[in-house]
């Protein structure tokens, strides 16, 4: 197994964990794939994605990144897992908020869906498409 997969799923656990541990499955395999998406979008690692500025509160507001808790630990190994070897359903989300708040930045976007406690957004061109050419 090559060293970069092994960095990315362990980045994308902690993603999953801190963002979103304790919703459903899959509010949290959505969190997941915006993850991703947003990576591929910028063809950037998701080590990159994840830790740039102000885009996931936990890198921020938290003093450690260390989880303390074993079975959402667990459970988000799991989810980032799947998450990597299943289709995204998100319809190319890159962005999400919590249900209480309502950000300015989601004007202009597209909202797709909520799953669990977020709602779910991509940018409002169509996804790019190999139907296109």
């Amino acid at each position: 197994m090559p060293i970069g997969f092994v960095e990315s799923l362990l980045w994308l656990s902690l993603n999953v964990y801190h963002e979103s541990r304790g919703e459903p499955e899959i509010g949290q395999l959505a969190v997941a794939h915006v993850t991703l998406n947003r990576a591929l979008e910028d063809n950037k690692s998701l080590a990159d994605v994840i830790l740039a500025p102000n885009q996931f509160s936990w890198t921020f507001q938290k003093k450690a990144y260390a989880p303390l808790e074993i079975n959402p630990l667990q459970e988000s190994l799991r989810v980032a897992l799947k998450a990597m070897a299943t289709p995204d359903f998100t319809s190319g989300s890159t962005f999400y908020h919590h249900v209480d708040v309502a950000p300015k930045w989601t004007t202009g976007k597209s909202f797709i869906g909520r799953y669990g406690s977020h709602k779910f957004y991509r940018h409002n061109d169509p996804p790019i498409s190999a139907a296109a050419f």
